[in-house]
Parts: C-alpha cells; structure tokens; sequence
C-alpha cells in the first residue's frame, strides 16, 4: 500500500516536472494542483495578485479529496502546499500524505521560473512565494531535496531516501 505524495515548493521550483516523473517511475496516477484552481484564482494570480487564505480553501479541499480517493493505492499531487496549515487542510483529507520539498535558493527557482513562457503566475509573485514558505516540520510526513541538480537526479534521491 502506498501512500499518497505530495510534490511541494515555490512556483517554478519543477513541482509538475517531478512529480509526473516520480509518478511514472512509481506506476501511479498524477494530478498538477494548478488543474484545481478555480476560474476566479486563475484570473486573480494572472493580474499580479496573490491569493490569499480564503482563495485557497476551496482549492486544498479539492486536492485533498483527490488525495483522499488516493489513500490505499497512492498517487502523486504537484502542489506548492506552501503553509503548515495548507498541508494540515489537506491531512484532515487524507492523513497519510508524504511530501516531497523541492527547495533551492530564489536565484536557482528565478532561473527554472523564467524558462516557462505563458505559465499563469508572474514572476514577480516569486518573493511573495518565498516570504510565504513554511518548510517541512520535523513531525511532517516528508523530505527535503535541493532542485539544482537533474530531474532523474531529484527522483534518485527520492527513490533510495524513501524505498
């Protein structure tokens, strides 16, 4: 039995790259939160704005519930999942969640961010991003791994830290 995994960080940290990827290489379903958001979150992020609390409480609950149908055969969730309290909304879904922490300094995530022409969420969001980021506490279900390194390499890491 699996549980399900949530890839997390900041926008433009490879959450959708590696998480496609680890879910192939687990042989399990994989889901991108942006997929989630609802028409209003879109448009908001889009105009420079960010979303605020009650922005993202409908959005958490959506993924936690796909999480949640998840639970006994895993899956795997891009989602930036920045706030202890994100994660613990998404827990009361689905209490076995594992995260995965892509973390890198904002000059590396600036660089990955500006290779991604047309994406909804401007760059310039980024430091509010940063400012935001609670990363993983010691009692959390996950690990830590730095993104400036290849994707097989980031999946190699999950793979021999986790299995």
């Amino acid at each position: 039995m699996a549980s399900p995994i949530v890839v997390m960080g900041v926008s433009g940290s490879g959450k959708s790259t590696v998480g496609a990827a680890l879910a192939q290489r687990l042989r399990v379903p994989f889901a991108d939160a942006d997929d989630f958001h609802p028409p209003a979150n879109i448009a908001k992020m889009s105009s420079g704005q960010p979303l605020n609390d009650d922005d993202r409480q409908p959005w958490l609950d959506a993924i936690g519930k796909w999480l949640a149908e998840r639970d006994d055969r895993g899956g795997v969730m891009s989602c930036s999942a920045l706030k202890r309290g994100y994660r613990d909304q998404l827990r009361s879904h689905c209490r076995d969640i594992e995260f995965v922490h892509l973390s890198g300094t904002p000059e590396v995530i600036g660089r990955r961010q500006a290779s991604r022409p047309g994406h909804f969420m401007p760059p310039s969001l980024l430091k509010s991003q940063f400012a935001t980021l609670e990363p993983l506490d010691p009692d959390e279900n996950g690990i830590t791994i730095d993104v400036d390194q290849s994707i097989d390499d980031i999946i190699e890491t999950y793979v021999s830290t986790t299995q």
